[in-house]
């Protein structure tokens, strides 16, 4: 168990590079997205390749992959639209208050038991995203970030259920190689339709995002999976706003506004006491 948690904060801290990374780049949301799924898919497939992996699904699964790699596309480029709309820290801070959505949603699907002190500590981080809302006004950029950030929060929470279902019986990497190429296919058409102009540096970004911090860190991350709850691997991941903000910080200069730090350190801490005590 020990390992599995060790791996799953290394791939948490290489998704908090990420939010940096997104903000860094001068390319719409979209396009990242699309770059970002595209050469991850390239690197996975390579890999599954070389190691001669079975990437043959059960019948019924193939639906599962199709559906959660539509919710992957959507979780990440609201994620990356989050980021851009307002803020790095915006962006992890609301993408960690996914355990939220998880707290109810396992239960019901999972027929696990919802237990009082999830729910109360659910609603404590809830009251967290509360505080760092400016105005309750989406011409507001900042509270447009943090609906915008929400949404994302809630489509990791599915692909969260998805994937722990998924987990069960395939590796991390034949997971990840089906959903991000599914998120692939679904982005494609956005090229034709968005323009943009993508130097060399900004190019170089998006493929270290799409190898380092997505399929690595992906395949990683749903690996744990198979010995972890997709509870306790949720409040791990709330720990992605302290990685991602430490990098802002480090390589954007990007400084959090008072609500910003008091609302993260309200849904951070939550998450830490949960990751003690579940």
């Amino acid at each position: 168990m020990k390992r599995e948690i060790i791996s799953l904060h290394i791939a948490v801290m290489l998704f908090g590079l990420a939010g940096v990374i997104g903000k860094f780049v001068s390319v719409p949301a979209i396009l990242v997205t699309f770059g970002r799924v595209f050469f991850s898919s390239i690197f996975l497939l390579i890999i599954i390749l070389i190691k001669k992996d079975n990437w043959k699904l059960k019948k019924r699964d193939y639906s599962y992959v199709i559906v959660a790699g539509i919710i992957l596309a959507i979780h990440w480029f609201t994620f990356l639209q989050t980021i851009q709309i307002a803020t790095v820290a915006i962006g992890t801070i609301t993408f960690a208050t996914f355990p939220i959505f998880v707290t109810f949603l396992e239960p019901l699907i999972y027929h696990e038991k919802l237990e009082i002190k999830n729910v109360t500590m659910a609603i404590i981080m809830f009251a967290g995203v509360l505080i760092t809302v400016p105005e309750f006004s989406l011409a507001n950029q900042m509270t447009l970030g943090i609906v915008v950030g929400m949404i994302s929060a809630f489509s990791y929470a599915i692909l969260c259920l998805f994937n722990r279902y998924l987990s069960l019986n395939y590796s991390g990497t034949i997971i990840c190689l089906y959903e991000q190429g599914v998120a692939t296919i679904i982005l494609f058409p956005t090229i034709f339709f968005v323009t943009t102009t993508i130097n060399s540096l900004d190019l170089g970004a998006i493929i270290f995002l799409g190898i380092v911090c997505t399929a690595i860190a992906h395949s990683i991350y749903v690996n744990s999976l198979k010995k972890i709850k997709v509870q306790t691997a949720s409040i791990i991941s709330s720990m992605e706003s302290v990685y991602s903000i430490i990098f802002a910080f480090l390589l954007l200069n990007e400084m959090m506004a008072f609500k910003e730090l008091l609302g993260g350190l309200i849904i951070i801490g939550v998450a830490i006491y949960l990751s003690f005590n579940n």
